[in-house]
C-alpha cells in the first residue's frame, strides 16, 4: 500500500495565488519546449443522456511529476466533475488525487498569462475581456500578474453579468475596469484581447484589431466552433498550446485552413518552444499575435504539483491508500 494525498476543492481554493500558478505553469511550458511529452485531449460523446468524457495528460520530468485531467460534463447529473491524478515521474507511484474544479480557472488563466507575457507588447496598457464567467475571471487575475493595465473593458451578452464583473474587478485591480455594450467597443484600440466564452461563432471582427495587438483565445476546443474569425488568424502570428491540438480540435485554426486563409505551415511555434527560447515570440511592435489555448496536461500537472507541494508543507488534505498492482493482482 502507498499513502496518496487527497485534496478536495475546498482544500485547493486558498493554497496558492494567481502569481504562483503563473510561475508553475511557465516552468511546465518551458519543459514542454525542451521536449516534455504532452498530448491533446481525448473526447468521448454520448447522446442519451447527452454528455462528454474528456481526458488529457503530460509528463514534466524536471518537476518530477506526471498526470493530467479527466472530467465529465452533462450526462444525467447535468453538471461537470473534474479529477486530477498526479504521479511521481520517476517511481510512477501516485502522489495525489485532486478535485480539480476550483483550480481550473487558475491553471487555465495561468497559461493565458504566460502567453501574454511572451507575446504581448511590454507597453500594453488596455485590455479587452470578452466573457464574464469563471474562466474570464481566472484569465484576468492571472494576466494582472504579468502586465499593469490602466484600463480593462469587459463585454458579455448579459448586461448584469458584465456589470457585476466590472464592479468586482474595479475594486480588486488598480486598473479602471468598466463594462461596455459591444465586443467592438471592447476590442477597438485594445493592446491585449482575451476571449473566454462558450460562443460557437466569432465574438469580434478581426478587422477591428489594431496592429500590435495580442489575442488569447481560450473558450473553445471543437473543430466546428470558434471564438476568432478567419481574418484574425490570417493577420496574426499564430501560437497554439500544442501543435497537435491546433490540427485536432481548434476550430479557430481548422476553419481558417478550410477557408484557404492559412495552412499548417502557418503555425509559428508552440507556446513552450517560445518560453524555452527555441522559437522567437513577438518580433515587432506592429505584429498581431494569437495564443490559442484549448487546455492541456501541461498546465494541469504543473499546477497540481505546485498545489501538492504546498499542501504537504501546510498539512492540508487527507491521505488515501492505493495498492500496487503487484499486490492487488496477485492477492498478496
Amino acid at each position: 500500500m502507498t499513502d496518496t494525498l487527497f485534496l478536495s476543492s475546498d482544500d485547493v481554493t486558498d493554497l496558492a495565488k494567481p502569481a504562483d500558478y503563473v510561475a508553475a505553469v511557465r516552468e511546465g511550458y518551458c519543459q514542454r519546449g525542451e521536449g516534455a511529452p504532452a498530448q491533446p485531449r481525448s473526447k468521448f460523446f454520448r447522446t442519451d443522456p447527452v454528455g462528454m468524457l474528456t481526458s488529457y495528460a503530460a509528463v514534466l520530468p524536471d518537476t518530477g511529476a506526471m498526470g493530467g485531467y479527466m472530467y465529465t460534463a452533462g450526462f444525467g447529473a447535468e453538471d461537470a466533475w473534474f479529477m486530477t491524478p498526479l504521479f511521481d515521474a520517476d517511481s510512477g507511484a501516485p502522489l495525489a488525487l485532486l478535485d480539480g474544479a476550483s483550480m481550473n480557472p487558475h491553471k487555465t488563466g495561468a497559461a493565458g498569462a504566460v502567453a501574454i507575457d511572451e507575446l504581448a507588447r511590454e507597453d500594453s496598457t488596455t485590455l479587452a475581456v470578452i466573457g464574464s464567467g469563471a474562466q474570464a475571471r481566472g484569465q484576468l487575475r492571472a494576466t494582472a500578474t504579468v502586465r499593469e493595465f490602466d484600463e480593462v473593458r469587459v463585454y458579455s451578452p448579459t448586461p448584469e453579468s458584465r456589470e457585476a464583473f466590472a464592479v468586482d474587478f474595479d475594486d480588486e485591480l488598480a486598473a479602471d475596469v468598466r463594462a461596455v455594450d459591444s465586443s467592438d467597443a471592447a476590442v477597438s484600440g485594445a493592446d491585449v484581447v482575451i476571449t473566454a466564452t462558450r460562443a460557437s461563432e466569432p465574438v469580434f471582427d478581426g478587422e477591428t484589431l489594431d496592429p500590435g495587438t495580442h489575442v488569447t483565445a481560450m473558450g473553445q476546443y471543437s473543430p466546428e466552433k470558434r471564438e476568432l474569425d478567419t481574418t484574425t488568424i490570417e493577420r496574426a502570428t499564430y501560437v497554439p498550446d500544442l501543435r497537435d491540438r491546433a490540427t485536432f480540435d481548434s476550430g479557430e485554426f481548422l476553419l481558417a485552413v478550410q477557408e484557404g486563409a492559412v495552412t499548417e505551415g502557418d503555425i509559428h511555434a508552440e507556446l513552450g518552444e517560445i518560453v524555452a527560447g527555441e522559437a522567437p515570440g513577438r518580433t515587432s511592435d506592429d505584429q498581431i499575435t494569437v495564443f490559442d489555448s484549448g487546455g492541456t496536461g501541461i498546465e494541469t500537472v504543473a499546477a497540481a504539483y505546485m498545489l501538492y507541494e504546498r499542501a504537504v508543507r501546510e498539512d492540508v488534505g487527507r491521505t488515501i491508500e492505493f495498492a500496487p498492482a503487484s499486490d492487488a493482482l496477485t492477492g498478496n
